[in-house]
């Protein structure tokens, strides 16, 4: 293993963690609080990742389950704790689970009944996240309200011009 492999990601993280600062003290505790999923999470779904792709030869398919969650939902958390939003991030733990069922599809047999519950929560987790992050987004930022009404004024009446012209 390579001293830019290791180096790479510290640096990325660390970078991040000094842009991201709120006036906090730099330290070994507030590292761990900021990058727990970094540390812990996302490298023991890469771990999962690399045992069935390296180590099983293809056969343990089942461990890619647990590996796409855990990859998925380190994600998630890092996303969440580097930006303060978990009340708008949650919806990525249901898309975590399809993420997992979905490599199960992938690299399994393809059982075309596995997707039904992939998707039935890829779009509940879509749908979660525009409620909650994209409602919210509307409603704070004033500036974009004036574009979003002349937006749906236009689309409103390019669908009656659109109509009429059929007929």
């Amino acid at each position: 293993m390579n001293k830019r492999t290791i180096l790479g990601p510290v640096f990325i993280l660390l970078g991040a963690y000094l842009l991201l600062n709120k006036g906090t003290t730099f330290g070994p505790g507030n590292l761990f609080g900021y990058f727990w999923p970094s540390l812990f999470v996302i490298p023991l779904g890469l771990f999962f990742h690399w045992l069935y792709f390296s180590m099983t030869g293809r056969k343990g398919i089942g461990v890619l389950i647990p590996g796409g969650i855990l990859l998925v939902s380190g994600v998630t958390s890092q996303i969440a704790m580097l930006f303060d939003n978990w009340e708008y991030m949650w919806p990525g733990f249901i898309i975590a689970v399809a993420a997992g069922l979905f490599e199960f599809y992938w690299f399994g047999n393809r059982n075309k009944w596995l997707l039904i519950p992939i998707n039935i929560l890829v779009v509940l987790g879509l749908l979660f996240f525009a409620v909650f992050s994209l409602g919210t987004f509307l409603n704070q930022v004033e500036v974009i309200r004036p574009f979003l009404a002349i937006a749906l004024i236009i689309a409103g009446a390019a669908a009656l011009v659109m109509r009429r012209r059929e007929h």
